[in-house]
């Protein structure tokens, strides 16, 4: 099972004190709170699996998602598809799809363009919310030695936000034009 700590915010929560000598950074805990994220994958066949993850939110206790998804890759084209339900702390039940494509721009496959889709339904089949993402990604593998590094530039094109992903072995630091940001520690 991938289970990983996800603790976030947004730039407000960040309180910088200028009357000080030095000045001072404060984080605001009251803003955001620890999140406990857990995944497993099921193999079905060589190509299939069934994934089910969830979130628990430190703060109130409750999960803020629960999902199935059956997802099949394609290797040979460098994609996958995925199909199921996805249950939200609102008491929403979603339909979910979503699809990703990967277009290697170097030869060793470190330096790819990624598309990324995916579309929730909700339970009538009558609100559809797509959403999506184009990603420049660099893997770069033994970077040191024992550490794997991944740079990810992104652009959400439904709601044109740029962001960028930082992954050094099982740390993860995501920001986003808007100031939203998370960083997550992979057990």
């Amino acid at each position: 099972m991938d289970t990983s700590l996800r603790y976030g915010g947004e730039s407000r929560a960040l309180r910088i004190a200028t009357n000080k000598n030095p000045p001072t950074v404060k984080y605001a805990g009251d803003v955001s709170a620890l999140k406990i994220h857990a995944k497993q994958k099921l193999q079905i066949d060589s190509n299939t699996l069934l994934q089910l993850s969830g979130e628990l939110d430190t703060g109130t206790g409750l999960p803020t998602f629960l999902c199935a998804l059956v997802r099949h890759s394609y290797p040979t084209l460098s994609a996958s598809l995925g199909a199921g339900l996805h249950y939200d702390k609102n008491e929403n039940l979603h339909c979910t799809l979503r699809g990703k494509k990967a277009y290697p721009v170097s030869f060793n496959r470190d330096v790819n363009f990624v598309l990324k889709g995916r579309c929730n339904i909700d339970q009538e089949l009558t609100q559809p919310t797509p959403q999506g993402a184009l990603e420049l990604v660099w893997n770069m593998l033994d970077f040191q030695k024992d550490q794997d590094v991944r740079l990810k530039l992104g652009m959400e094109i439904v709601d044109k936000i740029p962001y960028v992903q930082v992954r050094e072995n099982n740390w993860t630091f995501n920001v986003d034009i808007n100031g939203r940001w998370n960083v997550r520690y992979h057990l």
